[in-house]
């Protein structure tokens, strides 16, 4: 099957893959009990109670409450976030963009590195560099992301203090443009040198948090999958016919390495946004992370709902690009047999 083929074939069972996530979600949300106490006020009475449950449908049965859930979130309604005081539809933008400006450059941080670090010791394999690099990577995936978190904070933050909290210097970023809710993409639209260093100050330690234990198993697998190529016969004749022997590892070895870690990478994201929440707590970042912990401490229902929604097809789509490089890496992989 084509590429182009496979990737419209996805897109097409996308609607009714979300649709089975919608009643799982509506269905364990409504095991807790009905979201009814977002609504109310403790001095309400019976009465009153019973009013706001009249008037957001609460009182019918389950199967007409998620009809009209499922057809509030088809019309853009996601519902009230308790724990923001507004629309679900208002708040979600701001927090998702932080979040995924967040977790990309975490993404960006873990390959880059990941990729690096496992090519680098996979092709010294059982040398000094190559007992470096997994002493690294090893350390990335055995240390828990709140106390690496923590280290990096009291070290750059509390004794150097060159990383600041927060997103960005609310004076600076006050004064740009707001085009895509990215700070440093925003800040470079609007040529500001100054807020885009305000922003990659504040986003260096929480991406570097995130990103390292994601590092760690990208760098294994990468080493594991470059040793086992570099004893292949086709790296033999590669030799034999005298490239050098960065050649042979950057255009023959190191491609067929990717094919596994691909997989990886594409795992990787989930670990990313799992880790959005002790990172977002720990460095003061308002991204949907926070947003998530407090909503599921107040019990608020639907910001819970229209998180798990909106993950659900960012985890899709990750997939379905990891998919697709999976078979650009190797020819021989038929999509969707």
């Amino acid at each position: 099957m084509q590429i182009k083929d496979y990737v419209i074939r996805r897109l097409l069972t996308l609607p009714f893959l979300m649709f089975g996530v919608s009643i799982l979600v509506f269905g364990i949300s409504r095991i807790g009990g009905s979201p009814i106490g977002i609504y109310i006020e403790h001095e309400m009475t019976q009465a009153q109670i019973a009013e706001v449950a009249a008037r957001y449908g609460l009182d019918q049965p389950l199967y007409v409450q998620y009809l009209r859930w499922i057809g509030g979130v088809l019309r853009g309604d996601l519902g009230w976030s308790g724990v923001s005081v507004a629309p679900v539809t208002e708040m979600l933008p701001a927090k998702l963009t932080a979040t995924m400006e967040l977790a990309v450059f975490a993404a960006i941080v873990a390959i880059a590195l990941g990729i690096g670090m496992g090519t680098f010791g996979g092709a010294r394999r059982n040398k000094p560099a190559d007992h470096i690099t997994r002493v690294v990577s090893i350390s990335g995936a055995s240390l828990p992301t709140f106390w690496f978190g923590l280290m990096l904070l009291i070290v750059f933050y509390l004794y150097l203090g060159v990383a600041p909290l927060g997103r960005a210097d609310p004076a600076i970023y006050a004064g740009l443009n707001h085009y895509t809710g990215f700070y440093t993409v925003d800040a470079m639209l609007n040529l500001d040198g100054r807020a885009l260093r305000d922003a990659i100050s504040h986003l260096i330690l929480p991406a570097v948090t995130m990103g390292f234990s994601a590092m760690a198993l990208i760098a294994r697998m990468m080493r594991s999958s470059l040793v086992e190529q570099m004893g292949e016969d086709y790296v033999d004749a590669a030799r034999a016919k005298g490239l050098p022997e960065r050649l042979v590892i950057r255009r023959h070895a190191r491609r067929n390495a990717l094919v596994p870690t691909m997989t990886v990478i594409g795992l990787s994201w989930g670990f990313l946004l799992q880790g959005t929440v002790v990172v977002e707590l720990i460095f003061n970042w308002p991204g949907i992370g926070r947003w998530m912990t407090d909503a599921v401490l107040q019990g608020d229902q639907a910001t819970i709902m229209a998180y798990v929604l909106v993950t659900s097809v960012i985890f899709v789509t990750v997939n379905l690009a990891v998919d697709v490089a999976y078979a650009y890496l190797d020819r021989r992989v038929t999509l969707g047999a």
